[in-house]
């Protein structure tokens, strides 16, 4: 028995794309809609009750895939999400990717395999574009959270990296700090490039060299090389007296990195970074650092989610909505401010 699928994959569209040439529902050019019909033609297909409804079918299901669970920024978001998604109706499926492209490129297959309503994605990185094109090659409706991927339009939460980075420096830098290191996520992940464009931009505008030596790019999450992060610290002379890490994860190693030299913080070296800790922080305030709204990113782009796939069956839009959310600067114990003799 020929099915919508085989039509979709002769006329290679969607089967979406069929099943609305089937019902004459949904924006679909006159070019696709007698490609479509012709294939069904040539194949002898027959509508039958399944075919003529599938538009119309809805699991309320959504499925909401992270890099880092381990992340507290993360874990706070999918509680955003997955709070939305429960006021609106929906239940929530949940993927970890733990920053890898190819285990992403696996749930992607189990979001197309399910046939859930849509999806909330935190990215891998830039080489993610191939598995977002998937979904919109099957009509899968997504929103991204926390990180763009070049060449994808769509519905995105973001935190302004930049301005948070920017400002984790000037900090410092009223501290008394001037030579300050970085340590980073991978140049392939939107908000690393952001928070290391923050970094230079506030160098420059305090007169601070930019010295590629202090600078270190690794992974944001479970694949970070401990032992290479550990080398670029020994390697550094003098030792910078600040270092701002790009993300929570990072800062924690570097830390007891650090305390495995022997080195006090912030008696011998300051340290701030971005994202919180979560309850973490409420245990121990320690660290200085810029805070995302970590909730409102699982829930604002969850919303963001819904809004769009309410919207299927109406006409498509063309104007994507870019949520950028401030981080918050919060000062703590991390940082110590230095005198003259110091600096």
């Amino acid at each position: 028995m020929v099915t919508i699928y085989d039509i979709a994959a002769q006329a290679n569209v969607s089967a979406m794309t069929v099943s609305r040439v089937i019902n004459n529902t949904g924006k679909i050019s006159d070019k696709t809609r007698t490609k479509v019909k012709k294939v069904m033609d040539e194949l002898g297909y027959v509508p039958n009750q399944m075919a003529r409804s599938l538009v119309l079918q809805q699991t309320r299901i959504l499925f909401l895939l992270i890099t880092d669970i381990m992340n507290p920024f993360y874990t706070t978001l999918a509680r955003g999400a997955e709070d939305a998604a429960r006021k609106n109706g929906y239940r929530l499926l949940f993927g970890n990717s733990d920053e890898s492209v190819e285990k992403e490129g696996e749930y992607i297959n189990t979001i197309l395999t399910t046939r859930v309503d849509g999806a909330l994605l935190a990215p891998a990185g830039d080489p993610s574009h191939p598995h977002l094109e998937q979904l919109r090659k099957h009509d899968v409706p997504f929103v991204l959270l926390d990180r763009e991927v070049p060449g994808v339009a769509c519905d995105i939460v973001l935190g302004d990296s930049r301005d948070g980075a920017r400002r984790l420096v000037e900090h410092l830098v009223e501290q008394g700090h001037r030579r300050i290191a970085l340590v980073n996520g991978s140049a392939s992940i939107s908000s690393a490039r952001l928070r290391l464009a923050g970094f230079q931009e506030a160098m420059k505008l305090n007169d601070l060299s930019f010295d590629e030596r202090y600078v270190h790019e690794t992974s944001f999450g479970p694949e970070l090389d401990v032992d290479a992060m550990e080398q670029w610290i020994a390697s550094m002379d003098p030792l910078p007296t600040a270092i701002m890490a790009g993300n929570n994860v990072l800062a924690v190693v570097i830390i007891k990195l650090l305390r495995a030299r022997s080195l006090r913080i912030p008696e011998d070296i300051s340290i701030v970074c971005f994202d919180d800790f979560g309850l973490y922080s409420e245990m121990d305030p320690f660290i200085t650092v810029a805070a995302q709204q970590a909730y409102q990113f699982g829930y604002l782009g969850m919303q963001l989610l819904i809004d769009r796939i309410g919207e299927r069956e109406g006409p498509e839009k063309t104007v994507w909505k870019k949520v950028v959310l401030p981080p918050e600067l919060i000062v703590r114990r991390s940082v110590k401010r230095l005198d003259e003799s110091e600096r």
